[in-house]
C-alpha cells in the first residue's frame, strides 16, 4: 500500500499490525476539548458518589452521554496541556466525569455503590478469567436491584452469517467502509468469520448461553438474564448508551443484581 492511499500501512489479513494502528486510533478519539480535575481522590462510597451526582458507571467511555454516569477507560483522555491520570475524578468537555481504571484490577469502589453499570463492547476484549474476575467486581458494587447492561459482538450472527445465504456479512462490511476505519473488508466469508477473532484485541466471543454462563460464574442469576433490543431495556436511560451503529452484530443482555 503506497503512502498516497487513504489507509497507508493497513492490512486486514495483519492482526498484530493492525493492533498497534487500532492502539494509535484510541488515543485519538480519548482527546477531548478540555479535561478538569474535580478531585485528586475519586468518590468510592455510595454517599460521595450521590453527592457528586453520579449513580453509575460506564466502562470503555471516555465521554459518556449518561448525565449521572463516570465514564471509564485504561486509556487516559486527554488535552494537549493535560492528561488523566489513575485515582482522580475527572470532567471532560465541561458535562461528563471520567476516571481511569483498568478492569484487570480491583475496582475501588465499595460494595453496593452504584445502581447500574453499562459495557458496550468490552467483554470480548479481554481474556475469559479477566472477565469473569471484572463481573465479579460488577457485581459487588451493585446495590441490590442495580442493573448490569451489557453488549458484545453476537457469535451466533457470524456462525449463521457463515453458514446460511443471508445479508449479514455484507451489510456488515458497509458498516465498517462507511465508518471509514481501514479500507473496504474482504469479501471472503472465511475471512470474515476470522476477523471477529482476530482483530481489534478480540480475546473471547461469547452468544447468548455463554454470557449467562460467565454471569452466574461471577454471582449473579444467570437464568434472569434478559436478551433485549437496541435501546429497549428496563432502564431507559441505561439503554439509550447504546450506539446504533453497532446493532448489526450486537447482543444485548440486561441482568439485575
Amino acid at each position: 500500500m503506497t503512502s498516497d492511499e487513504p489507509f497507508p500501512g493497513w492490512n486486514w489479513e495483519d492482526p498484530d499490525g493492525l493492533d498497534a494502528m487500532m492502539d494509535d486510533f484510541t488515543a485519538g478519539i480519548a482527546a477531548c476539548d478540555t479535561v478538569e480535575l474535580v478531585a485528586d481522590k475519586l468518590p468510592t462510597t455510595r454517599a460521595e458518589l450521590a453527592a457528586t451526582g453520579i449513580t453509575g458507571i460506564e466502562f470503555a467511555a471516555f465521554r459518556t452521554a449518561h448525565p449521572n454516569g463516570l465514564g471509564t477507560d485504561i486509556v487516559p483522555v486527554h488535552t494537549e496541556d493535560m492528561t488523566a491520570e489513575p485515582g482522580g475524578l475527572y470532567q471532560v468537555n465541561g458535562t461528563s466525569f471520567f476516571t481511569q481504571l483498568d478492569i484487570r484490577d480491583p475496582l475501588p469502589f465499595e460494595d453496593d455503590a452504584v445502581d447500574w453499570v453499562y459495557a458496550e463492547h468490552l467483554i470480548e476484549h479481554v481474556p475469559l478469567p479477566v472477565a469473569l474476575g471484572w463481573l465479579r467486581e460488577v457485581r459487588r458494587v451493585l446495590a441490590p436491584g442495580g442493573l448490569l447492561r451489557l453488549t458484545t459482538p453476537d457469535l451466533r450472527k457470524y456462525v449463521e452469517g457463515y453458514t446460511d445465504a443471508n445479508p449479514f456479512f455484507h451489510e456488515h462490511r458497509t458498516r465498517l467502509a462507511d465508518m471509514q476505519v481501514g479500507p473496504p473488508m474482504p469479501a471472503r466469508r472465511a475471512f470474515m468469520f476470522n476477523q471477529i477473532f482476530y482483530l481489534y484485541g478480540h480475546r473471547w466471543l461469547y452468544d447468548e448461553a455463554e454470557l449467562r454462563y460467565v454471569l452466574a460464574q461471577a454471582g449473579f442469576d444467570g437464568d434472569a438474564m434478559r436478551v433485549v433490543t437496541l435501546h429497549q431495556g428496563s432502564r431507559p436511560d441505561v439503554a439509550d448508551l447504546d450506539m446504533e451503529f453497532r446493532a448489526d452484530e450486537t447482543i444485548y443482555v440486561e441482568v439485575n443484581a
